[in-house]
């Protein structure tokens, strides 16, 4: 017996890897392969992503997800957590950031209890369902079933209770300022939240309302946790609970909808659940996600690659969020997070441009450039409110990260989106001439040791400006953008020449005796002692074996210094053969980048975060461009997975899912701001992708496989095409790729010069 059983585990487990490597040849509903769990896994030591299942409409402005965290902590909703305190509406981008605008909701039966811990509930992944548009779960200690589909700026709950003489709906406004008042004729609760983590005005509230289909029998507010029989209540921290007697299996269905504006705003925001039942809704929700993720279809991939394509684009498709309502004259107007004022127009928010520019952009810039024109007005916008553009916006202004991107966000958008996508661009160039020009009012704002870096050609090492290097190498990179801006724009000559010249400044931070990059102090001698290995100190969550690379607009230039392709591509080669050693005495702790690096088993290749995330496709420039086909597929396969450790390290806004979405497809933006993509190879048999124009890329390569990684040829609308970059403008017109692959480098194609993808140095 005992042969037999273990013969049938056999079988089942081969069954199980076989539907894994299963080939899937057509995806009818791409948002039934969707995991919003992917990445859901993490901790504050070692991050499989630091995400939350988001349960919402692509770019909205409400997200909504359960709350496993307490009050206040980053890290909403952990895998690893059995218990539920409450279903959460959301405006977080990122644990590290927090959150605002934030209010919870939750079902209990029995005592009336509100303190986080008391109303919790033991839930179980098994009684779970997560949809991009839908959740359910059951809450044990309740016996009730919490489900709930969102708009853009409402949500629709569902709440199945059991026969109970005593059943609550609790409201929580959460701490630092909150506002309730349960109106029981018109079986609403309305009020306001304050929470939030920074980067807001004095006057900032988030509006609430609340809308059941039962009559209340009791209602309560409470207040610090002690409890009232008063309608209203406004303090610190306060909230509601309304009660009622259920019968078993009676839903009951409460209506959500909020506003950064006004209470009477936040009722017409209700609207767009109109008259419809929870079942239409949530529909509506399947449909919309089912036509943004349909835009890209992809076919012969494993059932895990079509998984985790899928959860990717997903991702990528959340990020920034609209922050703008529609008023009562249908007119587009937002509450600015910059002086506190409504005002008419678009706004956009919660995205980092350190993480963002690199893939998430130029992906918002492929697919939907009619969105991203829109987010450039939204810029206009907070470039007038706030004086500056914002490197970190959540909502407003924050203090996080360096570099000035906002130059590459603006000038890739503008070189790309086309004369049928107008805005205010000469407003976008007096903000970026200014923030590149000037130290702004926070560090992460402007740029911080302008004046060294204008007058020296560096931001230098001992004058008290952390992270130095990296600033440097990023301003440089900026300068490029602003170059390309310019010469669009027809500025003076004298100004393209400027930006040109100071785009060369990554130079000055080359250390020839390493083949690195490394600090310099002000006097111009490198600082010392210099330990390639050392994380932050001159550079930003990475050391010199990953910001030596950034030099996105000039890896010629780059190949030069170093001394030509053979020892650029040893360079290249060491990132992965080395060890994945590190020095963490810059931040007295081994942070959560470090871990993952070193965990993940490819050296000191850290994709787990962005300033190395390009550097694979680096190959190409330097006449070896099976190595990036060969690395891009390690990366996909081993980094990226469809389960709640999916990820590799944080996500940051879709940013890491854009590598993916882009890699998939074969083909990278390693320099935003000119017209190129660097190729890898494609991960699928197929993939048909579907522009806003009506265009379509159709991405052929029928023999693609585990093995068969490498591109032995491709054909770019039946002419062969050995170049290692595609154009933007070509394929923005349609365009057929077929690959053919093979399970072996071909080293004689895309090996002369003129196959190399775009360097500044090669103009």
């Amino acid at each position: 017996m005992r042969f037999v059983f273990c013969l049938l585990v056999l079988i089942a487990l081969s069954f199980s890897a076989k539907a894994q490597n299963h080939i899937v040849e057509k995806v009818e509903h791409p948002v039934d392969w969707v995991n919003p769990l992917m990445g859901t896994d993490s901790k504050r030591e070692l991050s499989n992503g630091n995400v939350y299942p988001v349960v919402a409409r692509p770019w909205g402005m409400n997200f909504w997800t359960p709350q496993t965290g307490k009050m206040g902590d980053g890290w909403i909703y952990m895998y690893s957590a059995d218990k539920i305190r409450g279903f959460k509406q959301t405006h977080q981008p990122s644990p590290w950031m927090n959150d605002y605008g934030q209010f919870a909701i939750m079902p209990i039966t029995g005592n009336l209890r509100v303190r986080e811990d008391e109303r919790a509930s033991w839930f179980s992944h098994k009684a779970e369902i997560v949809k991009p548009y839908y959740y359910s779960v059951y809450l044990a200690d309740h016996d009730v079933t919490t489900e709930f589909t969102p708009t853009t700026r409402a949500a629709f709950f569902r709440f199945t209770f059991p026969e109970a003489e005593q059943a609550h709906i609790i409201l929580d406004a959460l701490d630092m300022g909150s506002h309730v008042k349960i109106i029981p004729k018109e079986r609403r609760i309305i009020g306001y939240t304050t929470k939030n983590s920074g980067g807001v005005p004095d006057n900032f509230r988030n509006y609430f309302v609340i809308e059941f289909d039962k009559d209340f029998e009791a209602a309560h507010t409470f207040s610090n946790y002690e409890i009232f029989d008063k309608p209203e209540a406004e303090a610190n921290h306060v909230g509601a609970a309304i009660s009622f007697k259920t019968r078993k299996g009676e839903v009951v269905h409460a209506k959500v909808a909020s506003s950064f504006i006004s209470h009477d705003q936040a009722l017409l925001n209700l609207q767009e659940l109109g008259n419809k039942n929870f079942e239409a809704v949530k529909a509506d929700g399947r449909a919309e996600w089912d036509k943004e993720l349909g835009r890209i279809k992809v076919a012969g991939g494993t059932y895990d690659q079509t998984k985790t394509f899928y959860s990717s684009l997903y991702r990528s498709l959340l990020f920034p969020r609209k922050f703008y309502e529609i008023d009562k004259e249908n007119k587009v107007v937002h509450y600015s997070p910059y002086n506190g004022k409504v005002l008419p127009g678009y706004m956009f928010t919660d995205t980092g441009f350190w993480d963002t520019f690199r893939s998430l952009f130029p992906f918002l810039n492929l697919m939907y450039p009619e969105l991203n024109a829109q987010m450039q007005e939204g810029l206009v916008n907070a470039y007038k409110e706030s004086g500056w553009l914002p490197e970190w916006a959540s909502p407003g202004l924050r203090n996080v990260m360096v570099g000035n991107n906002s130059a590459s966000v603006v000038a890739d958008a503008y070189l790309k989106l086309g004369k049928e996508h107008t805005y205010d661009v000469e407003t976008l160039w007096d903000a970026v001439m200014n923030g590149a020009n000037n130290a702004g009012p926070l560090t992460a704002v402007g740029r911080a040791g302008a004046s060294y870096y204008n007058e020296l050609g560096y931001v230098p090492y001992d004058v008290e400006i952390n992270e130095n290097a990296a600033r440097t190498l990023e301003y440089a990179y900026d300068d490029f953008a602003i170059y390309q801006l310019a010469k669009a724009l027809k500025k003076p000559a004298d100004v393209v020449e400027l930006y040109k010249q100071r785009s060369l400044n990554y130079r000055n931070l080359y250390d020839p005796e390493h083949k690195l990059m490394r600090g310099k102090n002000k006097n111009g001698e490198f600082q010392s002692p210099f330990n390639p290995f050392k994380w932050g100190d001159a550079f930003t969550e990475g050391n010199s074996w990953h910001y030596s690379w950034s030099v996105f607009h000039d890896t010629q230039g780059l190949i030069d210094l170093m001394g030509g392709n053979k020892e650029f591509v040893a360079q290249l080669d060491k990132v992965f053969s080395l060890p994945p050693a590190f020095e963490e005495s810059y931040y007295g702790q081994v942070i959560h980048e470090i871990r993952e690096m070193q965990i993940a088993n490819m050296g000191q290749y850290a994709h787990g975060n962005q300033p190395i995330q390009h550097m694979i496709y680096l190959y190409n420039y330097a006449g070896e461009p099976w190595k990036a086909q060969y690395w891009v597929r390690e990366t996909m396969d081993r980094m990226y997975k469809p389960t709640p450790d999916g990820y590799c390290g944080d996500e940051d806004n879709g940013q890491t899912s854009a590598w993916y979405v882009f890699s998939a497809m074969g083909f990278y933006p390693v320099t935003p701001a000119t017209d190129q993509y660097v190729l890898g190879a494609p991960l699928f048999r197929n993939i048909t992708v579907e522009l806003s124009n009506g265009k379509k890329i159709v991405i052929n390569a029928p023999k693609n496989s585990s093995e068969n990684r490498y591109i032995e040829s491709l054909r770019v609308n039946g002419k062969a095409h050995t170049r290692n970059w595609l154009s933007h403008s070509d394929l923005m017109k349609g365009a057929k790729l077929n690959f053919k692959m093979t399970d072996k480098p071909n080293k004689s194609r895309g090996t002369f010069k003129e196959d190399a993808p775009y360097s500044l140095s090669n103009e």
